[in-house]
């Protein structure tokens, strides 16, 4: 510490000897021990230089992580669910002929002949016979597995290759279900080292865990041993992404958080979604999907070279000096000098900081204002990652190529985050919220009552496309309501909730199994729930992030209903005017 003092010392003494150094004027406010001038010092650094872009640039890996962990699964375990009984003895027939020979019709089936049964019959015989099987002929369980049309999944999957179908048809929702419990530990985990050792190294160890498990994948032979891989391959999710989100967060200026969080997901994530049906299909087999999507990860441990610590989490920890001089850095690198003065008023406004550095995400819970604000944001993020997770799922009923479909529906990260890049700070993270989940829900819905593939696809696109935005609102959302020294730990408890919710949304998913309709038609009425939830979470539009509980309970308490940002712009923009006139 004592280095880091004369350092510092020494880096201020140069700026006071630059003639060239403008000294800010430096507000009054009535509590100085209350108040966080973090915002202040970050902006006299350089607002949008080279160092954000930078460090914007450098998360760009993480994101990509991010889509592996989550989507990597999907890829894995799906199935074409046009599949029928394999018959051995008839394999010098087409697929055609195999499937109108041995598999009774089903007329309540979807696609019109039974999926789990077939003749009982003498093949060898039958085929020299020249008989043809009739309605009246016993039927029996698949004996030697299943085919599956391999125009839809063209590659083997662990699910076709063990058979999780008809009676173990859950198993792949199953197997989801249980890597969103993983992630649920590591949401407690990671958070915890997140607060606790700082953002990086919690960073760090999400993605190593996520590339040991993935690997160890591969190696399973049965439905317990991929499930317990894809537990712990759970717990590295989303942290392997979100941490560095949060990093970045925390390093940018009010004015431009919107924008750089944003369009971080809109051209990073997006470009990985978008592109990631197409790496899946060329790798060509589960188990190179398994590899591809999880030893990249591992470059992670690279990650202290080029990403900063959080001077946040610093400041949170008492390490006011190596916040400071992360602030300095940034400077540096922006060709900006930071000021003398503001450097010690924002040491003199860390006090609270310091109080609250050994604070838990219980404290959350101990405030009533807090905890409403708190428990209002968990319900809302946990309809959000249904609604999400759900139409992802969904893709494989839109009765469309599965890759050009997956490919279109993530595609509208593209412009759904950008968009919300431009207009969040302008709508506000409450109304666009709304807005945006009940739309959600009307295309949900009537993506359940069309039948038709092209047009499925486009109502499923828009819906898509509006829970992108209320997702991407909601995280940023949950950043701006905590104070510094729980925002880590608050941050994952709110994603497990998430991860909780998206344990549900397999299943939800699979009671098309029973009626082809219902799984959107329950998307689109959580994805209305979700809407009314975001009316009690006060709005942070350009707002300072809460430094202290005290902040945190400032601005539920100073939050209007009907707070639309560019209302209220307007509003003081005429008050001014009438006040010189």
């Amino acid at each position: 510490m004592a280095k880091n003092n004369i350092k510092l010392e020494t880096r201020c003494e140069e700026f006071m000897k630059d003639g060239n150094a403008v000294e800010p004027e430096i507000k009054t406010k009535a509590n100085d021990s209350e108040v966080d001038y973090y915002d202040e010092l970050l902006s006299s650094a350089g607002k949008f230089g080279l160092y954000q872009v930078l460090l914007f640039s450098s998360t760009f890996p993480f994101y990509v992580f991010g889509t592996f962990v989550y989507y990597g699964q999907l890829f894995m375990t799906e199935l074409s669910p046009n599949h029928w009984c394999w018959v051995p003895e008839l394999a010098n027939l087409t697929e055609l002929d195999r499937r109108t020979l041995a598999i009774p019709a089903d007329n309540n089936a979807h696609f019109g002949y039974s999926q789990c049964k077939v003749y009982a019959a003498n093949w060898t015989e039958v085929l020299i016979s020249g008989i043809t099987p009739d309605e009246s002929w016993d039927t029996i369980s698949c004996q030697h597995g299943w085919e599956f049309n391999k125009s839809e999944i063209p590659y083997p999957t662990i699910s076709s290759e063990l058979g999780w179908v008809c009676e173990k048809n859950s198993y792949q929702a199953s197997a989801q279900a249980i890597f969103f419990i993983g992630s649920i530990v590591g949401g407690l985990i990671i958070g915890w080292v997140s607060d606790r050792f700082g953002r990086l190294p919690a960073l760090v160890i999400s993605n190593v865990i996520g590339c040991i498990a993935g690997v160890l994948s591969t190696y399973a032979r049965d439905f317990i041993e991929f499930s317990v891989c894809r537990f712990f391959t759970g717990m590295s999710y989303d942290n392997c992404m979100i941490m560095a989100y949060l990093i970045v967060l925390e390093y940018v200026a009010p004015k431009y958080r919107s924008l750089f969080s944003n369009l971080s997901f809109a051209l990073f994530y997006s470009v990985a979604c978008t592109t990631m049906p197409w790496i899946m299909l060329i790798s060509g087999h589960w188990k190179t999907i398994s590899l591809v999507t999880s030893l990249p990860l591992a470059l992670a441990v690279l990650s202290p070279f080029f990403i900063p610590e959080s001077p946040r989490w610093l400041l949170s920890k008492g390490r006011t000096d190596q916040a400071i001089e992360k602030i300095l850095t940034i400077g540096r690198v922006n060709k900006k000098e930071v000021p003398l003065s503001l450097i010690e008023q924002f040491k003199k406004s860390v006090t609270n900081a310091k109080k609250e550095e050994h604070a838990s995400g219980i404290e959350l819970l101990k405030r009533p204002s807090i905890r409403n604000m708190f428990i209002a944001i968990c319900v809302l993020y946990m309809c959000c990652m249904i609604v999400f997770d759900g139409l992802v799922r969904s893709v494989k009923q839109l009765d469309f190529d599965y890759f050009v479909s997956f490919s279109l529906v993530s595609f509208t990260e593209l412009p759904s985050m950008v968009l919300c890049a431009f207009i969040l700070d302008w709508t506000g993270r409450r109304w666009l919220t709304v807005a945006m989940m009940l739309a959600s829900c009307v295309f949900s819905i009537s993506t359940a009552m069309v039948s038709n593939g092209l047009a499925s696809v486009i109502l499923a696109v828009t819906a898509r496309f509006c829970v992108n935005m209320s997702c991407s609102a909601t995280m940023q959302w949950t950043a701006e309501v905590l104070p510094v020294s729980v925002r880590g730990s608050g941050a994952s408890i709110v994603h497990i909730c998430g991860y909780v919710a998206t344990v549900l949304s397999p299943y939800i998913v699979y009671l098309e199994t029973y009626i082809y309709w219902l799984p959107m038609v329950m998307i689109g009425c959580i994805s209305a729930i979700g809407g009314f939830i975001a009316l009690l979470i006060p709005e942070t539009a350009n707002k300072d992030m809460p430094q202290t509980f005290e902040d945190s309970e400032r601005l539920v308490k100073n939050s209007k209903f009907w707070e639309i940002p560019f209302l209220m712009k307007r509003k003081e923009s005429k008050n001014i005017i009438e006040s010189k006139t």
